[in-house]
């Protein structure tokens, strides 16, 4: 869409939003926006705002804007490494700020974050929002190369997050936050992007060998490896039931899973995998069993989220973000991060037991309407907005 220099008026709607404030989303790529960010989106517009979203394009563009939002292609790539290419990125992004000038912008993500607010000092909107959605591969990778960038990245972090507000998931990022200075006024804690309960529906299992399903980029850190494990644990107990991959490779991601690999676990009858699929209520009412064995940074798992509105027992890792959705012994079991013997024991109190898995599908419905429904979440996040522009506090330079 075009006309980004529409002109501003000073007409105001029911909710006191002048119908020509600009809010400008920032985030890595199109299938993301789908994924998470379209119903906020949609939101803001019929709460007043006129939406762009500036993002990577490649196959999302006609779904974005037949929502009526502005798409703003930006090529750039999360592991990137030439920093002539890295500062061509930032110069275009100046420019595409200084053309739209939004009041309000809103980073989602690590890369979005450091590259957004930087566009921002020099164009100056009215407010500046940081999404924290988990930590990701820096924070929690032992590698070498991690622990080597963390303390830049950190020191990076601290002096652009403190140049804006900040929206976090889960209560251990809020503490990291406030940890590097960032004082409690400028930080809105908001338990993730929210699921729609009206598509997200519980339904009765199927017949057949209960299906245990992994639903997740396909990354080491996700716990992919431990899910193959696992699943090749029970299959040698001769416990009756179908493992399932569902995702595609992060090409982008150090942590990625290749396709080879993926293969080759399926042609050995370890697992199946099913790739990327963009029906994720249809997949849950194949399965019996939701499973993420992260020890990834992660928010709040959406797919979590979505498991549980939808009425299925879930597994994941004790890790933060994960035990805000998976109340232990209620709606499902967490288990030690990297611990394909305890995954696999997880599983099978699961697998062997329909009452249970029945027991914990009703509970995590309840605990997924009582927090996490969409219409809530996007409620929180525009009373941000609001704040923002009426009076809260400004970016720094």
């Amino acid at each position: 869409m075009s006309d980004i220099n529409a002109v501003r008026g000073n007409n105001t709607n029911r909710w006191g939003i002048d119908l020509n404030k600009k809010l400008l989303f920032f985030v890595t790529e199109d299938w993301f926006v789908c994924s998470h960010w379209l119903p906020h989106m949609t939101a803001a517009r019929e709460a007043g705002y006129e939406v762009y979203v500036v993002t990577r394009v490649r196959q999302h563009r006609s779904i974005i804007e037949a929502r009526g939002v502005h798409v703003v292609p930006l090529e750039l790539s999360r592991r990137g490494r030439n920093p002539i290419a890295e500062l061509k990125v930032i110069a275009e992004l100046i420019r595409i700020y200084r053309e739209i000038r939004p009041d309000l912008v809103k980073h989602i993500a690590m890369k979005p974050i450091v590259y957004g607010t930087i566009a921002a000092l020099f164009t100056r909107p009215r407010a500046v929002v940081n999404y924290i959605a988990g930590r990701g591969w820096l924070f929690t990778s032992d590698s070498v190369k991690a622990r080597l960038l963390r303390p830049v990245v950190k020191w990076l972090l601290r002096w652009v997050l403190n140049r804006g507000h900040v929206i976090v998931e889960n209560p251990n990022d809020l503490r990291e936050m406030l940890g590097l200075g960032l004082v409690p006024e400028r930080i809105t804690r908001i338990p993730g992007a929210g699921v729609d309960m009206k598509v997200f529906l519980p339904t009765a299992e199927p017949d057949g060998p209960p299906l245990v399903v992994m639903a997740a980029r396909m990354l080491w850190a996700k716990g992919v490896g431990e899910f193959v494990a696992a699943a090749e644990l029970l299959k040698a107990e001769g416990v009756r039931a179908r493992f399932v991959l569902v995702g595609s490779p992060d090409g982008e991601n150090p942590s990625s899973v290749s396709v080879e690999q993926l293969e080759a676990w399926e042609k050995n009858g370890l697992v199946e995998w099913w790739g990327r699929r963009d029906d994720m209520p249809a997949v849950f009412k194949q399965a019996h069993i939701v499973c993420l064995p992260t020890s990834y940074g992660e928010g709040i798992p959406k797919v979590l989220i979505e498991a549980a509105a939808a009425g299925r027992a879930i597994i994941a890792t004790e890790i933060p973000g994960c035990r805000e959705i998976v109340r232990h012994g209620e709606n499902g079991f967490l288990v030690p991060i990297r611990n394909p013997v305890a995954l696999a024991g997880a599983m099978r109190k699961l697998i062997v037991s329909k009452p249970l898995r029945e027991r914990m599908g009703t509970s995590g419905r309840k605990i997924a309407q009582a927090g996490f429904s969409v219409e809530h979440v996007i409620a929180q996040t525009l009373a941000v907005y609001r704040g923002l522009l009426d009076g809260g506090p400004r970016l720094e330079g």
